[in-house]
């Protein structure tokens, strides 16, 4: 008997046994998915006219109409029986598998467990249910179904991410919330539930602070948008906050620790002996897994291979440009190893807002509570911190992700020796001054992998039906995972929208920046946080050589006439500017040449000028920027 699956959390969809059938047309998936949420109840024909056309239906809409039902059905046959019943149609798909009610029927049980106490069970089914979740649902239907039927489908989702998370947190799951959360309450700023828990996450994590601030805002954003003051819910989170007395987990998970039967703590005894017991909590801080990675697929492979080979001495770290996804890639492979790391996971990002470096002692802080120490039992002193840090990791096996390291002196604590544990670093810079790194770069993905990005969030059907402007997407994004998610984002929040429509959005230069950007996620902001790491010097070169008329590559002595600078301290500079990979170094014959990529020339173009008297330094001595094109004043030793 054949396995039949009727998909609409993502792209309406049709699979026979694994195999997918093709069904064409927005119109003609539009007619499947509103007899698949009907529920076997008959569809008249002025209802389904309206999901089609809207209130202005064709005079042919009877014939049409008729045409997408026997498509339908000669396409689907035997697996649904679609019958004239009266002034309509229905539908039955008994017998066949329908990823909304298996997600409700999920999603239902998982409440259950959760009312029941039953936390680690809830939290699994919970999670299976949201895994059915292909993309934003109905995401290639006509703009009037989408406009019905998504808001109900989007409120499901997300009070089952909410009762997920509640499973989450009562299990002592906090740290590893807080980058969901933060993200979920930006998306969505008037669910106070969300809010509660991110609250409740932040202060379980020892940061009184930001919970008070997330409050904070969100009375501010009810107070503007809705008139009202939060609830009697977020009411209590924030009493709670302010009083100190927050309830902490309800049923934290246990961590298995081996005993000597002498009883010294943390030390390895024989698996399984008698001397074993369970204590503590097993660190889960990963940020939530981003599933589709197309164009990595070689990268991931090396990043496992050197998570998993035993006898592996060293950190892998992964490094690209700005915007290439290396954080994405590495909470993948985290995700994917998990099982290999039964002693936990712990994760922090080493980068302030302001794209400049935390300090360790604050990570170490966060890591060393994670593993079950006090907070009066932390010293004072870094080097005591990471001796302790690596005392509670020996013997154990654990994977230590190091999102957005800024530079090697935050990175050298944190490191961790011996078999069981490996670490996982993420940065624009090389780190290559760490002993035994092994680097895995990434570069920009080219026209056929963001096409697959594309499709793999925006829908294949939309991709394959205007290839010309999915490539010029492509190129606008400069094949940057981040600008193509963005983008996909933005037609999936948008149905409606032709990826021409887009593509043309995108072809100003002086609004691209602008347009590359939804909610939290930015390429002007990424960009800046790298920005920001230079110096005063390196920012004027950066703004100034961004303005050459051809955009082409130059070496250092053309930069250096360009600059009047000297050529040796010219390429000090430009060497400071490529790493943070905001400019690209290409071989030019038997010279160096430099590179902007589009979007970086656009953002550097964009610059306050003249010098840094705009908020990025004063001082400096520069003249007028390049839009005057005069000379910029300097001393021979090109400091200004």
């Amino acid at each position: 008997m054949r396995h039949v699956e009727f998909g609409i959390l993502g792209p309406v969809e049709v699979r026979v046994d694994g195999r997918l059938l093709p069904v064409d047309g927005a119109k003609q998936r539009t007619v499947l998915a509103a007899l698949l949420l009907s529920g076997g109840r008959v569809v008249s024909d002025d209802r389904l006219s309206e999901l089609l056309w809207g209130r202005h239906p064709p005079v042919t809409m009877t014939a049409q109409l008729y045409t997408h039902i026997s498509r339908l059905r000669k396409r689907c046959a035997p697996w649904l029986r679609l019958v004239r019943r009266g002034p309509g149609y229905a539908m039955d798909h008994s017998g066949a598998r329908l990823d909304w009610e298996e997600f409700q029927r999920l999603a239902e049980q998982g409440r259950g467990e959760l009312a029941e106490g039953r936390y680690a069970d809830a939290a699994e089914r919970l999670h299976t249910a949201l895994a059915l979740w292909r993309g934003p649902a109905l995401s290639d239907v006509t703009g009037f179904l989408a406009e019905t039927e998504l808001p109900r489908l989007e409120e499901a989702r997300i009070s089952a991410v909410e009762h997920r998370v509640e499973a989450e947190l009562a299990l002592g799951r906090h740290a590893g919330s807080v980058p969901e959360l933060t993200r979920l309450v930006a998306e969505h700023p008037l669910r106070e539930g969300l809010r509660g828990q991110l609250m409740t996450a932040l202060y379980r994590c020892d940061r009184r602070a930001d919970a008070l601030a997330v409050y904070e805002r969100g009375r501010r954003v009810l107070r503007e948008e809705l008139g009202m003051d939060p609830g009697a819910g977020l009411r209590h989170v924030h009493h709670g906050v302010l009083r100190g007395d927050l309830p902490g987990p309800a049923a934290p998970e246990p961590v298995r620790v081996r005993l000597h039967k002498a009883g010294r703590t943390g030390v390895p005894g024989p698996e399984g002996t008698a001397g074993d017991i369970w204590a503590g909590l097993v660190p889960a801080m990963l940020p939530t897994d981003i599933a589709d990675l197309s164009g990595r697929a070689g990268q991931l492979a090396v990043v496992l291979d050197g998570l998993r080979a035993p006898g592996r001495a060293g950190a892998t770290v992964l490094t690209g440009a700005p915007g290439t996804g290396t954080s994405a890639l590495a909470v993948h492979a985290a995700h994917r190893c998990r099982e290999d790391f039964p002693h936990g996971q712990l994760y922090a990002d080493l980068r302030e807002a302001d794209g400049g470096p935390k300090d360790p002692l604050d990570v170490l802080g966060w890591f060393l509570r994670a593993l079950g120490a006090g907070h009066h039992d932390l010293p004072a002193a870094l080097d005591e911190r990471a001796q302790l840090y690596r005392s509670r990791l020996a013997g154990r096996r654990a994977l230590v992700v190091l999102d957005n390291a800024v530079e090697d002196r935050q990175v050298r604590p944190l490191l961790v020796d011996g078999d069981g544990c490996r670490t996982l670093i993420t940065g624009h810079s090389s780190l290559t001054s760490v002993e035994g790194v092994r680097l895995v770069r990434l570069d920009p993905l080219d026209a056929a992998e963001g096409r697959r990005l594309l499709a793999a969030l925006a829908g294949p059907g939309r991709v394959a039906a205007e290839p010309e402007a999915a490539d010029r997407i492509v190129a606008r994004c400069d094949g940057l995972p981040l600008a193509l998610r963005i983008c996909a984002a933005r037609l999936a929040a948008y149905p409606q929208w032709r990826l021409a429509h887009l593509a043309d959005r995108l072809a100003p230069a002086d609004r691209r920046l602008g347009e590359l950007s939804l909610g939290s996620l930015a390429v002007r902001a990424t960009l800046s946080r790298c920005h920001a790491r230079l110096a005063p010097t390196a920012r004027y070169a950066f703004r100034v050589l961004a303005h050459r008329d051809d955009g082409a590559a130059f070496t250092a002595r053309q930069a250096a006439v360009e600059l009047r600078w000297p050529e040796g301290r010219t390429e000090e500079v430009l060497e400071s500017i490529a790493e943070v990979r905001l400019l690209d170094i290409v071989a030019d014959g038997d010279q160096l040449g430099y590179r902007y990529r589009p979007l970086v020339r656009l953002f550097a173009r964009e610059q306050p000028g003249p010098g840094y008297g705009h908020g990025t330094g004063h001082g400096t001595g520069y003249g007028p920027g390049p839009r005057s094109r005069s000379r910029p004043r300097t001393r021979p030793d090109g400091t200004g």
